[in-house]
Parts: C-alpha cells; structure tokens; sequence
C-alpha cells in the first residue's frame, strides 16, 4: 500500500499545478446546472406551482445541487484518454516493468484528482450552495449519511472500472473516441444528471433500475434526499455493488487479453 500511496501523494502535487484549470472547469460545470434550475423553474411556473411526480421546486433544487457535489467527488475527468493515450503512444511499456499493478496506478490517480477537483470546487459550489440555501435540507438519521457514503464509493468504484475498460479498447483500436462517446450519451442521460429518473415512465424505470448508470449518480443522491428506502434500498446496494463486481471484471478481462496484443508502438 505504501507505494500506491505514495502515487496518490504525487498525483496530488501533480494536479496542484492545473488548479486554475480545474477551477475553470469547476466553474464552467456549474453553468448546465444554472441552466437547467431556471428551465424547471419555468415549467413550474407554467403549471401553477403544481408538483410533477411527487417533486416540488425546492426538491428539485436540491436534487441538482447534491447531484452536482456527487458528480464532483465521483466522477472521472479524462482519465479513458490518458489511459488510452498510454496504450496507443507506447507509454504503457514503461509501466509493465515497473513493481505496481497499473490498474491501481490509475486508481490511485483517480483518487487523488478527485480530491483535488472537490478541494478546488468547494468555492464555486459553497456559493451556489448559500444562493439556494433555503431549498437545502438533510438527513437527520446518521444512517442516511453512512449509507449515501457507501454509495458514493461505490459510484466511483463503478465510473472508474468503467471508464477504465473503455480504455482497453485502445489496445484494438487507435481511436476509441466514438465508443466513448456513444456510452457517455447513455450514462448522462440514464444517470440522473438531466432530470430525477424517477420521473421516467414506471416500464422503463423498472429496466434502468437493472442499468449501471442509474447507480453512478442518481442512485447515492436519492439515498441522501431518503426517496429510497426499506427493501428498495437494500435491492439498490446490491445491483449497485454486483455492477462494481462485473466492471471491476470486465477491466481485469479485457486487460488481460489486450496486454496480450500490445505492441509498443510509439514508445
């Protein structure tokens, strides 16, 4: 563990010398949300202040705020293309006869960025944070926390397993780019971050509940703002945790076989 640790440490200073750009981004990311208040605000505002589907404004409000910190702490920023960018450009051969595992090197990475791009959004976010203030509320129940905490590792276990695997297929194709793309359409749209799934259609709701997107946002921030419960909840963890299980599988797999057909080029 020492020397993954160690990794962490230098993924930290690396990254303190992009702050401003991930302040930038921080900020820049913030825009979308802002964006999509005021449309939701509009359409409340047309129906008379009328709640859709058991969720009035103010939840709606703090339904985009606490998917933006979750996002913030769980979600990777182009860690698919330094991956794929190791593999195509023959960087990766340098890591092979290195004492570590690369699939922790990354990890390890991947934690650190997260910690530095939450460090950096506190200012952003805590201001938009007091702007809605009077929409904030949370949990009372110290289980609810544990439990939104649990989720939130695994969230971030399963986008980094996944992203992760669509790096490998770098080892078959120079650009991944349209797969990447592709799957990113899916997962912005089935993981919550336009509108609560909730307010799906009831049939397909019952298939995104079997969906990993669903628990790569959606699912931690409903924990927290308690809308799932009881058995529900017990069900969610556990679809939740076998998706970590068969991404973390999927990426051991696809790495094994690709090492297999590496061939350097470029490095």
């Amino acid at each position: 563990m020492g020397k993954y640790l160690a990794i962490f440490n230098l993924g930290l200073q690396n990254t303190v010398v992009y702050r401003w750009n991930f302040l930038f981004r921080a900020v820049s990311g913030l825009i979308p949300m802002i964006g999509g208040l005021y449309l939701w605000g509009a359409l409340f505002h047309a129906r008379g202040g009328v709640d859709i589907e058991g969720w009035d404004f103010s939840g709606m409000v703090r339904y985009f705020l606490y998917v933006m910190l979750a996002e913030s702490l769980v979600t990777p920023v182009e860690d698919e293309w330094q991956i794929a960018g190791d593999i195509r450009d023959g960087r990766l051969s340098s890591f092979l006869i290195r004492p570590f595992d690369y699939m922790l090197y990354r990890l390890s990475l991947f934690g650190s960025g997260r910690l530095m791009y939450t460090a950096v959004a506190i200012l952003p976010s805590a201001l938009l944070l007091w702007i809605y203030r009077a929409d904030l509320r949370v949990p009372h129940d110290a289980i609810t926390w544990w439990l939104t905490a649990g989720s939130l590792v695994l969230a971030a276990l399963l986008q980094f397993f996944v992203s992760y695997a669509l790096a490998m297929i770098a080892f078959w194709l120079l650009e991944i780019s349209t797969i990447v793309f592709i799957v990113y359409s899916f997962e912005y749209f089935l993981s919550g971050r336009i509108f609560p799934l909730d307010l799906l259609p009831p049939y397909v709701r019952q298939v995104t509940e079997w969906l990993p997107f669903t628990y790569e946002l959606y699912f931690p921030v409903a924990i927290f703002m308690e809308r799932v419960q009881g058995p529900a909840l017990a069900r969610g963890l556990v679809i939740q945790l076998l998706w970590v299980v068969v991404a973390f599988g999927g990426a051991r797999l696809l790495w094994a076989r690709g090492v297999r057909r590496y061939q350097a080029v470029g490095g």
